[in-house]
């Protein structure tokens, strides 16, 4: 756990978030109603309860004993199981953010969160790249055995900090957003480059900062980056 936090407090966690806030655009008016399920230490609930009504979700008592809490939400211990609690249609906004690969069995969980939307809510979806993590393990870990083995293979994978990983596809996930009666409106990419490179000290530079991550922003609608992003961000609606 330590080491997740200090991840999250390091300039390459943080651009996920920043990434991920500017992704989203939701504006601080008018007020709505938020779910954040799997919401780990709460920033992204932490950082959306300055304006709006969020709830967070988050299984691992740990996780929410370390959370951010510098703003008020309604924080949930408990799994897919709680989702139940709440009406059709309690949500303008659904995250659900690198959860469902610690899920094996994820049409149940697709089906709640798109339950939940809104008529006009949109549910994001952020999860791994198989070619993003086959850049990952060839560039930054420099092991180009281990990233040949994953080229066509979505065997799955042991997290150092949440266990077996159950890669699924931008395919598969449509397929299981349209049984659940939604539609992916829009994809993004992330974290092309930032990660990438093992100097990390330049990496608390200002400059750096600023000018990767507007890098980031330029390349995260570009189709031939979110093919190779070590991250796809889904944007789902309701079916009309």
């Amino acid at each position: 756990m330590k080491d997740y936090v200090e991840l999250v407090k390091a300039p390459w966690g943080r651009m996920f978030y920043d990434l991920l806030f500017a992704q989203l655009n939701i504006p601080q008016t008018p007020r709505l109603k938020i779910l954040d399920f799997g919401s780990g230490l709460g920033v992204t609930a932490n950082y959306f309860a300055n304006w709006h009504d969020v709830t967070a979700i988050e299984p691992n008592t740990e996780m929410i004993e370390n959370r951010y809490r510098q703003n008020c939400y309604t924080q949930i211990c408990g799994g897919i199981e709680k989702l139940s609690e709440f009406k059709d249609g309690s949500f303008h906004f659904v995250f659900c953010h690198n959860v469902l690969e610690y899920i094996e069995e994820k049409e149940p969980v697709f089906a709640e969160l798109v339950r939940l939307l809104a008529s006009d809510g949109i549910l994001s979806i952020v999860k791994h790249n198989q070619a993003g993590k086959v850049f990952q393990t060839a560039v930054f870990k420099n092991d180009p055995k281990k990233a040949l083995t994953m080229l066509n293979s979505h065997a799955n994978e042991k997290s150092n900090y949440l266990g077996t990983q159950y890669l699924y596809s931008n395919s598969h996930a449509s397929d299981l957003v349209s049984r659940s009666g939604g539609k992916i409106q829009k994809v993004f990419g992330m974290r092309n480059f930032w990660a990438l490179g093992q100097d990390n000290s330049i990496k608390y530079s200002g400059d750096w900062y600023q000018n990767m991550l507007t890098l980031e922003c330029e390349v995260a609608d570009m189709d031939e980056y979110k093919q190779t992003a070590f991250y796809n961000h889904l944007l789902i609606g309701q079916s009309k």
